[in-house]
């Protein structure tokens, strides 16, 4: 695929109100069921290929093998061939020593990629290894020269970035897309886990959104990793309008597989009901699981949002106190329960705002507002504008792009 058929599909669904969805694949099964489900990219990475050996993703970054070559070997033997009509983007070690960056991308348009991306990156290394790195000339710069080489040669190109100095130098390279790196899915992280809320990496990619935008308004953006292991997770993000897409890898593969083993071989054990036994296995999950609360409360929201919502009864159904839950569900999310629930409601707002042209009322009553006073305080609050000016704005970008698809 060539780079403008690929940018033109993208902004087609970004203006239809859509989000991109792009999903890192180590296998042919990952890729095949992902283009089914309507994926709009496949990124062939070197950890995806370590996540279906079974192995933590950071094994990408150690010298087992040539991360280019692993790539090179699976995504042009097993992706290409067998997924057509999607674009597959080569994940690029920039660093690499034994590579020649010229002749290594054109080697990677011969063998039917569509793009690259800078993985396995320099920005998800710190402290004194980074150091060293940096001195013996191992980069993120190198990176940066890999992104502008490829755009050079007519390749797509998927920009991961750590903070606003590296976006704005992505951008300038010619990077069509910016994908704020969140750090890796919490529950592969080796040794002690560092956790991130949700509101504290929504936070970080503000800011770097920010600076794209004084840069480049019309850059994609999107993000990956992190907190984000739900739909739920990628909804509450998608309360910041700039994001324009999710790309995610444990989310669609590791973690469903996952689950889907567990409890298929659990069934095939189990001796007596298997539906009784699967509901005690789901208490006994929740008893030693602190997350499913966090979960179960999520879910409900999300199946609710528009009735009244108690918390105190929320922490009663799941037979624990209030504050035990409250201070639970902040810990994970970031936010207390109460901004979580007006947030998700503002979302859902404008949501249907983008895709509804109804009275605000309307919505109002939709979204859990019998009040519309108090919607549009809260719309006001969290969006910066009212919505009635959002409707507003909505209209005239409807306008221009209905003028430029003449």
């Amino acid at each position: 695929m060539k780079r403008k058929e690929i940018l033109e599909k993208l902004m087609l669904q970004i203006n239809k109100g859509n989000h991109i969805v792009g999903v890192t694949t180590g296998c042919g099964i990952t890729a095949k069921y992902s283009q089914n489900a309507g994926a709009d990219f496949l990124l062939t990475l070197s950890s995806a290929r370590f996540r279906q050996m079974g192995r933590g993703v950071l094994a990408s970054f150690l010298p087992y093998c040539n991360s280019n070559d692993l790539v090179m070997e699976f995504g042009s033997k097993e992706i290409i061939p067998l997924v057509k009509d999607i674009p597959v983007i080569f994940g690029v070690n920039a660093t690499d020593p034994t590579k020649n960056m010229d002749a290594y991308l054109d080697k990677i348009i011969e063998n039917g990629f569509s793009g690259v991306n800078n993985y396995p990156s320099i920005g998800l290394i710190d402290g004194k290894f980074r150091e060293a790195l940096e001195e013996s000339g191992c980069s993120y710069l190198s990176e940066v020269e890999l992104i502008k080489k490829a755009n050079n040669k007519g390749l797509f190109t998927i920009a991961f970035v750590f903070d606003e100095i590296q976006a704005k130098q992505m951008i300038e390279a010619g990077a069509d897309a910016i994908c704020v790196h969140l750090g890796l899915t919490e529950d592969e992280l080796l040794g002690e886990k560092k956790k991130f809320s949700l509101e504290y990496v929504k936070l970080k990619m503000e800011k770097i959104f920010n600076k794209c935008n004084e840069i480049n308004p019309y850059v994609i953006k999107l993000i990956y990793g992190g907190p984000i292991k739900t739909p739920l997770d990628i909804q509450y993000m998608y309360s910041n309008e700039n994001l324009m897409g999710y790309i995610g890898g444990s989310p669609f593969d590791k973690i469903p597989l996952e689950k889907a083993i567990t409890k298929t071989i659990k069934t095939f054990k189990v001796s007596s009901n298997v539906d009784e036994d699967d509901l005690i296995t789901k208490k006994l999950d929740k008893i030693t699981n602190n997350c499913d609360y966090v979960e179960y409360v999520k879910e409900y929201v999300a199946k609710n949002y528009m009735n009244d919502i108690s918390f105190a009864d929320l922490a009663k159904s799941v037979h624990v106190s209030r504050s035990y839950l409250s201070s639970l569900f902040k810990k994970e999310v970031g936010c207390s329960f109460t901004e979580y629930l007006v947030k998700f409601r503002i979302n859902k707002a404008v949501d249907i705002l983008n895709k509804k042209d109804i009275p605000l009322s309307t919505v109002a009553t939709l979204v859990g507002y019998n009040d519309y006073s108090q919607f549009s305080k809260m719309f006001k609050k969290y969006k910066g504008y009212s919505p009635i000016k959002h409707k507003h704005k909505k209209l005239e970008h409807k306008n221009i792009y209905l003028e430029n698809e003449k």
